[in-house]
């Protein structure tokens, strides 16, 4: 299957940083605004609605228009695992793993670490994925990463000057 990933260092402790990762306005914070993100509804584990963390078991309904153009994407995704679940204390890593439910990839597994070095921050995103349409998507993975890049270095831009002085 395929896989992306991408590295940054930020100038933040590991704490400071994985709060503003896991929460939902720290993934509108992160979502380019070319994407056009919007929440629908965010439902804890406990089948409640929930707003603030991202908890193991949230699932957030959310939809997406690319650049404006076109129907709006509708994407469903399950918070799988979060490590440390439910607290802002971490030691030196922590990750937290969205899967697609719902939505325009025939799979789509996002991988959120993070890896203290000192008073900075190593952030990695790894996303496992197919694409729709079988073999003709799959024939189009190497494009689909051109794609993936412009989304990932805003998000990491967008990390590393929240946290900037």
């Amino acid at each position: 299957m395929p896989t992306y990933r991408r590295t940054t260092r930020v100038p933040a402790p590991i704490g400071d940083v994985w709060t503003f990762h896991s929460t939902v306005d720290g993934l509108r914070a992160l979502t380019p605004d070319w994407m056009r993100l919007r929440i629908h509804d965010i439902v804890g584990p406990d089948g409640e609605p929930d707003r603030d963390v991202l908890t193991a078991g949230s699932r957030i309904r959310m939809s997406v228009r690319p650049f404006g153009v076109g129907t709006r994407q509708r994407w469903t995704s399950h918070i799988t695992e979060r490590d440390p679940d439910g607290t802002y204390e971490v030691g030196d890593r922590a990750r937290f793993v969205d899967e697609m439910v719902d939505g325009p990839f025939r799979r789509w597994e996002h991988t959120h670490a993070f890896y203290a070095d000192g008073d900075e921050t190593l952030l990695v995103d790894t996303v496992t994925y197919r694409l729709p349409f079988g073999r003709i998507g799959d024939a189009a993975g190497p494009v689909a990463k051109v794609g993936f890049e412009g989304m990932f270095r805003d998000r990491h831009r967008r990390t590393v000057a929240a946290f900037e002085d």
